[in-house]
């Protein structure tokens, strides 16, 4: 029965003996061709040249269950490599120290030191984030990777960006695809400004520069959602005055990292198991015009467009009346004894080269502003996630040019000043003067179709007037004499008529009744009542006699409706 358990403990003991180390003690230094591997499996550390060709070694740490090239993420001596690899060693000191040395004795990297922190017996270890830690043996942190990185970062990784307004994380670029020494961009906040911001330099100049801090400022805007997991970006202030910037991941997330590439870019990465590579989530500057200050001054790069462009600011006009790229000009110069006026424009990346006011409201940070007409801009956003002693305000005012702004989806409203009355007055003015000009052409309308209608029935009714007259003023020849009858009512007919009585009636002829009429004067005359069931002559052609004292000759005259009286 014992011989049946030889076996077993056989293979527990291999397996034990197998099993990666992710801890270096002083007993046990890192040489050549070892390496530690984190209990994961995820991450390992140990010496690697970045080609087959390159005699170069460094000391570095890079994902180990990964297939394909070596994705390296930290490297310690980067300035500094190793030319003989087989010499290189990295031990832990009496001192609580990381020492990297050759065969020499001469020290290629090592930690510093802190003396009030140095104890016996501390080690190292290769956690699962892909930190490497020095600790005591109480468990307490004497130095991390993390807090020394090199050009990228990893989720749980806290980058202290600045303390009290001081440069104290940086990323810093390779210098090549295959060279990991320094490069020439670096990522780290800004020295001189009063707020928390990110820039990304190339060596000394600054050449493209996120958005500064407010309530929702992160390094790529916010939760990146896909379907392995989600990642949430944080940028914060503490109360002790730590601007740091940490990221995480969920629990199904695939490996995820932020690098600043050589060639200057802030590239966001993500594995992809399919294709067994890493695949670009977003990356920054992504246009032309995020470089810094391309824009020129009173100009910013409008990333609403399909391709981003330079853009002049309202109230501004380019410089060379051409393109915007080289900065825009007022269109009426500020003064201070004229009035002037405030222009929101929001979605935007503040500009550089601003003035930190603290401990304002919204309504203190504008009128501080307003009450300068040097000042030129202002911005304001409430830090409600900064430390319960921290300054929960953030007032940016500009006191000159405004440089390196830009629009997009999301941002915050930038407030600058115009010349002249308000923009609101003028609006509320064409808000009021449209719907009276509406209204008043409305009227006009309403007047010229009714004095068209009116002119319509008084030219008909002339017209009328002047048929009638045609009808009873017409001249004929009375025994040499020209006679001229003058237009007669329908009233005169019916009372010459007795109003058509019988006794009236003279005869019937083809047209209607002949009733005879005295009119007022005296004058006798026959009066024909057309008939509408007339049989004789067309209707609208029927002739028209008049005489005198029942005698007059027939007279020919322009046609007339029906129901119309001739005196003949």
């Amino acid at each position: 029965m014992a011989m049946r358990y030889i076996p077993i403990f056989f293979l527990l003991f291999l397996s034990s003996f197998c099993k990666s180390d992710d801890q270096l003690t002083q007993a046990k230094p890192l040489t050549h061709g070892h390496t530690l591997v984190s209990e994961s499996g995820d991450f390992a550390l140990g010496f690697f040249s970045p080609t087959a060709s390159n005699r170069s070694f460094y000391l570095g740490i890079w994902y180990h269950s990964l297939p394909g090239p070596r994705t390296v993420v930290w490297v310690a001596n980067r300035d500094n490599p190793i030319t003989n690899p087989s010499s290189g060693t990295l031990t832990v000191t009496n001192n609580s120290s990381l020492v990297l040395s050759d065969s020499n004795g001469r020290n290629i990297w090592m930690t510093a030191s802190n003396i009030a922190a140095r104890v016996a017996r501390a080690h190292a270890v290769l956690l699962n984030s892909g930190n490497f830690v020095l600790r005591s043996p109480n468990g307490a942190d004497i130095w991390q990777s993390f807090d020394h990185p090199t050009d990228t970062m990893l989720p749980t990784m806290r980058f202290l960006a600045s303390y009290k307004a001081q440069v104290v994380g940086r990323f810093i670029a390779w210098k090549g695809p295959h060279n990991p020494s320094s490069g020439d961009f670096s990522l780290s906040s800004d020295p001189s400004s009063t707020t928390p911001q990110l820039v990304i330099w190339h060596l000394s100049k600054p050449y493209c520069r996120t958005t500064v801090l407010n309530e929702a400022s992160v390094i790529y805007g916010g939760t990146y959602l896909s379907n392995t997991g989600s990642v949430l970006y944080e940028a914060n202030i503490n109360s002790r005055g730590e601007y740091y910037i940490m990221f995480t991941v969920s629990e199904n997330s695939p490996f995820t990292r932020i690098t600043l590439d050589y060639s200057g870019k802030s590239q966001f990465l993500s594995w992809n198991n399919q294709s067994s590579s890493w695949a670009l989530i977003g990356e920054h500057p992504t246009a032309a015009c995020d470089l810094y200050a391309l824009c020129g001054p009173f100009s910013y790069c409008d990333y609403t467009q399909i391709i981003p462009a330079c853009q002049c600011l309202e109230g501004f006009e380019p410089i060379d009346d051409i393109s915007s790229s080289k900065g825009c000009k007022r269109k009426k110069v500020l003064k201070c004894s004229k009035p002037s006026h405030f222009v929101s424009l929001p979605g935007m990346k503040v500009p550089d080269k601003f003035l930190h006011i603290q401990n304002k409201s919204f309504d203190e940070c504008t009128a501080e502003c307003n009450c300068n007409c040097s000042c030129t801009a202002y911005a304001y956003a409430n830090l409600s996630r900064a430390g319960a002693m921290a300054d929960s305000s953030r007032c940016l005012v500009w006191l000159g040019e405004l440089i390196d702004a830009g629009k997009g989806t999301a941002g915050e409203n930038l407030y600058f000043r115009l010349a002249d009355a308000p923009v609101e007055k003028k609006i509320s003015s064409v808000k009021i003067v449209l719907p009276i000009v509406a209204f008043l052409l409305l009227l006009t309308c309403i007047a010229l179709v009714w004095m068209y209608k009116c002119r319509g029935k008084r030219r008909r009714r002339e017209n009328q007037n002047k048929l009638m007259q045609g009808y009873f003023s017409t001249s004929n020849r009375l025994g040499g004499e020209s006679t001229e009858f003058p237009f007669v009512s329908y009233e005169d007919i019916l009372s010459a008529t007795n109003f058509f009585a019988d006794s009236n009636l003279l005869g019937r002829g083809g047209f209607g009744k002949v009733y005879k009429g005295t009119l007022k004067g005296g004058n006798e005359v026959a009066v024909k009542r057309l008939s509408k069931g007339s049989k004789q002559g067309r209707p609208v052609d029927k002739a028209v006699r008049t005489v005198r004292s029942h005698r007059a000759p027939e007279i020919l005259g322009p046609p007339i409706r029906e129901n119309q009286h001739n005196i003949l």
